[in-house]
């Protein structure tokens, strides 16, 4: 984290900072990014798609004559957090000015998406809002800003963006680590009460077959040892294959399996309901998928999930599990939780815990229900009170926590492969990731980086295991 994450005061875990600069005329830009995975690979694209302008990275947010907020809609009052970051960046832009510098400031993805012109009209420091549909024409629209318009792109393209995104050089591929991701699908038709993705992103689009088989064998050919699918509903992903034939996802990681040099492949996130036979039969077949499996339900209630119109019971997605694991015994599930959805009484709660003890997570994630201006869950009845939503969720994070530990505790003494990803803090130490989307502190040469090596895990911490090599 560089030290101007502060000043935007931007708290996601998963932020990153990017930048473009010109080496013959100075030109830099700075991204900040909240939010997803997926917001995550849309600011590396963006970034690919500047370098054709000649930009390069930085991460010091002074040196920046471009500033870009890729923004995220899915947390608590994301537009507000995102006025007060321009405010700020507002104060720089009059300071360089004052010291005869340019710079320019653009607003990018999901609250872009929602929030349009009103971003023009309640930070007149911006100069560009670009929505995640459209990013492909940010160059575009950073040549016309220069002219002195004021661009405001969130028509949901007619045209595929990712046919106009070029792709990085294998030296930055290289640069950027043995992981990567891939987003292979966009939107969702799911619309489920309390999100705005539906909104935000559009309808469900899924990229064709070639088009993924190409970047994948590119970030190869670059070094990646690891590739994730991202979708905001992945396993909803379809394409035709090379005879005609209707593909699946399923069918998809078996031909993405057969890339010579692709050690790993994990997808996120998937809903319930397309959680289809032949992705089943991937998770059995494929040493390549990593038995680690991101299925949010939500809920344990019945009727909570009917309000949040999920389209599946608790007994079904119990049923799925159960499947799922018959397939892959050794496969680890994570999921999603949120607590407090309007109507929720108590014996609502207590059969969510009933179901966390049931399929018995790895790890997961959970929060208190926050209304999102014009979904369907903001005009619902039976808003719990913020007390009663705070006190329930610290019950779940208790069982779910506990859960996370002695799932850790179960791995100490086990002989398992990790990829070495980057350096650790300690001199001498590397960090790598287990099979199932564990941390792993380990003693090796900073020369290993991109390896899958045999260690046997030696003990635990909060939030990572460590390892001795073999």
């Amino acid at each position: 984290m560089t030290k101007d994450s502060a000043l935007l005061d931007a708290p996601q875990p998963n932020a990153l900072e990017l930048g473009l600069r010109d080496g013959s005329n100075s030109r830099k830009v700075f991204i900040k990014t909240y939010g997803c995975q997926m917001n995550v690979y849309d600011s590396t694209r963006m970034s690919d798609a500047l370098a054709r302008d000649g930009y390069e990275p930085t991460e010091d947010m002074e040196e920046a004559d471009l500033v870009l907020l890729n923004t995220c809609h899915i947390r608590e009052k994301a537009a507000e957090k995102v006025y007060s970051a321009l405010g700020r960046l507002r104060e720089m832009k009059k300071r360089k000015a004052a010291d005869g510098r340019d710079m320019m400031i653009g607003v990018t993805g999901c609250v872009a998406q929602a929030e349009g012109e009103e971003i023009l009209r309640r930070a007149p420091a911006v100069d560009v809002v670009i929505g995640p549909q459209t990013y492909h024409r940010l160059p575009e629209a950073l040549r016309r800003a220069k002219e002195g318009q004021r661009v405001v792109d969130t028509e949901y393209a007619i045209e595929d963006k990712f046919e106009h995104l070029p792709i990085a050089e294998k030296t930055k591929i290289r640069a950027r680590g043995v992981t990567a991701f891939l987003t292979v699908q966009e939107g969702c038709d799911k619309f489920c009460t309390f999100c705005v993705v539906p909104y935000t992103r559009g309808s469900e689009v899924s990229r064709p077959v070639a088009q993924i088989v190409e970047e994948a064998e590119k970030l190869v050919d670059g070094g990646v040892r690891e590739i994730t699918l991202l979708g905001q509903n992945v396993n909803a992903w379809h394409g035709t294959g090379p005879s005609g034939e209707a593909w699946s996802l399923g069918d998809l990681l078996y031909r993405l399996a057969e890339i010579p040099g692709l050690a790993r492949l994990r997808y996120t996130t998937s809903h319930p309901r397309d959680m289809d036979d032949r992705l089943i039969a991937a998770h059995r077949d494929l040493r390549t998928l990593m038995p680690y499996l991101h299925l949010p339900v939500q809920s344990g209630s019945d009727r909570i999930l009917k309000a949040m119109n999920r389209r599946h019971t608790a007994a079904e997605y119990l049923a799925l599990i159960e499947k799922i694991r018959a397939a892959r015994s050794d496969i680890a599930l994570s999921g999603d939780f949120i607590v407090g959805f309007p109507g929720e009484t108590e014996q609502d709660f207590a059969d969510t815990l009933r179901l966390v003890e049931e399929v018995n997570y790895a790890q997961a994630f959970s929060f208190k229900y926050s209304t999102r201006p014009g979904t369907p869950g903001a005009e619902l009845k039976g808003q719990v009170p913020e007390e009663i939503k705070a006190e329930r969720l610290e019950r779940l994070q208790a069982l779910l926590l506990k859960q996370q530990h002695d799932f850790a505790d179960a791995c100490v003494g086990k002989v398992v492969d990790i990829l070495l990803e980057k350096p650790g803090r300690m001199p001498g130490q590397l960090i790598g990731r287990s099979p199932w989307l564990q941390s792993v502190n380990v003693d090796a040469k900073a020369s290993q980086i991109g390896d899958i090596i045999n260690v046997r895990i030696t003990g635990t911490s909060t939030n990572s295991l460590f390892a001795e090599l073999l």
